[in-house]
């Protein structure tokens, strides 16, 4: 379980109230207008961005101010965050040795995590001989053996087309989510959450919503919900 506990993100003029739990075994999309803090919130999550006050747990353990790096998450951003300079193995690599000093046994569970998400012999590869697609599946393989139980996406498939997107956010169910794992996506589109997530946190003045039920939510879409899509309910 992660909860965030009177949660108040602060910056200037913005400021941000989240006080939910999110379940493990759930995927969970953060949707609401531009420059709510979804992303913001994800960063805090991720210890990006300190709280100015409130806690965050998972399974009781405060994170608050824990750096990134001891925190139980990992978290995939908008431009994967590819090193240009490495081979697509090596930057999946930096998921278990930040150094590259790669074992024969490390080496091979690079090589499955590529064989994994459909990269079968692209490993020595460098990033910018790939497509954006298989970009974004490199960097969803480094998530995927750095094996943690929070996983953070910050809207990385934007960027690809609407079928591939689909197809990124079904190969992330796939692989990713499970009964011990909690996935938290940020997103624009109601067409991802409904497509994968079991539960949606709408971001939206000022405050974080408690999860509700995908189906339930868009059912029965509150005002601030139904303003920022433009549309009745679906």
């Amino acid at each position: 379980m992660l909860t965030c506990e009177k949660l108040l993100l602060q910056q200037d003029d913005f400021a941000l109230r989240a006080d939910l739990a999110l379940a493990k075994g759930r995927m969970t999309a953060l949707i609401g207008p531009s420059g709510a803090g979804k992303s913001t919130l994800l960063a805090a999550i991720a210890g990006f961005f300190p709280p100015a006050k409130g806690r965050i747990m998972w399974n009781g353990r405060d994170l608050t101010d824990l750096p990134p790096g001891d925190r139980p998450s990992s978290i995939l951003f908008q431009d994967n965050n590819l090193f240009p300079h490495l081979s697509v193995a090596q930057n999946v690599g930096l998921a278990l040795r930040p150094r590259l000093r790669l074992s024969a046994q490390d080496a091979a569970r690079v090589n499955a995590a590529l064989v994994d998400v459909g990269l079968a012999g692209l490993g020595g590869r460098k990033p910018g001989a790939l497509s954006g697609g298989q970009q974004s599946r490199a960097a969803l393989a480094r998530v995927l053996l750095a094996d943690k139980p929070v996983v953070l996406l910050d809207e990385p498939f934007s960027a690809l087309g609407p079928g591939l997107k689909m197809e990124m956010l079904d190969l992330v169910r796939g692989k990713l989510a499970g009964p011990d794992r909690l996935v938290i996506m940020v997103t624009h589109d109601p067409a991802d959450a409904r497509h994968v997530a079991d539960d949606v946190v709408l971001v939206a003045d000022g405050r974080a919503a408690a999860p509700v039920e995908t189906s339930a939510l868009f059912a029965n879409p509150p005002a601030v919900l139904i303003d920022y899509l433009g549309q009745g309910p679906a």
